[in-house]
Formats: structure tokens, sequence, C-alpha cells
């Protein structure tokens, strides 16, 4: 129920801040759109995550961005529930983000994922079980946009998410087993994506946007 109450409370309010646009600032621009995506990396103690997350989104305003995700993950572990097993699982799935910018270089983003995932676990003497499953998760944090400005989409960034559902099945937690193979914790694994963002239609917009923003426009070049 709590997973249900967080998901619908997000989902609402990206649709909230999709239709909640400045009043000047109203229709689709083309030249708003923008892809990309990150790569994951995260390393705690007996485990690796690695994943890739393209994105393709629409800048609602200067302070804000929102789109649609696609998500793959691998992620690998050893001496799960006893010493010396491995767990290694294979996680893909669909997801929504937002992204606020309290200022030009750092913004604040949420990201809701659906993720489905194959898991493999051999114990410590070698025997083999598959399970599959799927499970909600909820990234909350922030992250630095490197070479953002006004007018383009395009920019470096970096960002660190946790998921605050702590689902035992998603991608993003580490479960502490007892010796019987009974979760005693599942803790939080800091999510750390590198990615880019890049601008779509925006060639000449651009410039003028830059123009605007030093307030000039450049001089006609009548030479060429």
């Amino acid at each position: 129920m709590k997973q249900m109450i967080l998901s619908i409370v997000l989902l609402g309010a990206m649709t909230t801040i999709v239709f909640a646009q400045d009043e000047t600032d109203k229709g689709f621009k083309k030249e708003n759109l923008f892809t990309g995506g990150s790569v994951t990396a995260s390393f705690y103690t007996g485990g690796t995550i690695l994943g890739v997350n393209p994105i393709f989104g629409y800048k609602l305003a200067n302070w804000v961005d929102a789109g649609i995700a696609l998500n793959y993950t691998y992620s690998g572990a050893r001496d799960v529930q006893v010493f010396n097993d491995k767990l290694r699982q294979n996680v893909y799935g669909p997801g929504a983000f937002a992204r606020l910018y309290p200022v030009r270089f750092l913004f604040l983003q949420g990201q809701f994922e659906h993720n489905f995932t194959s898991q493999k676990y051999t114990n410590d003497i070698g025997d083999v079980s598959k399970v599959k499953s799927d499970a909600n998760s909820l990234l909350l944090g922030g992250g630095i946009a490197e070479g953002r400005r006004p007018g383009s989409s395009t920019f470096f960034y970096l960002s660190v998410l946790v998921d605050v559902l702590k689902n035992p099945n998603s991608p993003y937690v580490n479960n502490l087993y007892d010796g019987s193979g009974n979760i005693l914790r599942t803790d939080l694994v800091p999510i750390i994506r590198a990615g880019v963002n890049i601008s779509l239609f925006q060639g000449r917009n651009n410039r003028n946007e830059n123009d605007r923003e030093n307030g000039h426009r450049r001089p006609r070049n009548y030479n060429g």
C-alpha cells in the first residue's frame, strides 16, 4: 500500500508539472525536446551495480525538465546469504523522471521505475536457483549539471540517487540475510549516474537565446 501511494503521488506530481507551465510559455515547442542518458555505477562491500539509462524528455520551463526513461541494470554480489555464495541479476524496465533546478548548475531529481528482474543464485556448494520478480523503485536525489545554460538542454551531469521505497526486490538495495536465508535488513545503496543531455532542434534558436542573454544581437556579417 505504501508503495502504491508513493507511486501515485509521484505520477500525480509529474502530471501537475506538465499542465502547470508558465503562462508565457504555453504550447508545444520542438526545440524543448532533448534526449541522452546515463550510465550507472555503484560499488559496495561484496557487490557491484552497472547499468544504462537512456532518456527522452521535454524542458517545461528553464527550471524544470520531465520525461521518460528506460533502464537496464546488471548487479552481482558475493556472500549474500552465506559465505562464498553468489547472486547475479539482470534488470530492465520503464520509468518517468522530473528534474528541478533551484540554480542553473544544480538539480533535484525524482525518478519512478518499474523493473523486472531475472535472478540467479548459487549457494556455497554450487546449487543454482533462478527467480523472476518485479518491483517499483522511487529514486530521489540530486546532482550537478555542467555546461547548462539558458536556451539549451545540452549539458553533462552527475547525480546521486537512492531508492526510498526499499523494496527487497529492487536492484538498488542491499539485503542482509540471516543464516536461514531470511532478510534481516534492507539497506539503501547510493546510485551514481553520469550522463549527458542532448538538445534536439535547437540550432539557430539556441544562438538567438544566447544573444538575448548577452543583452544584444550579433551584428550581421555582410562580408560572406
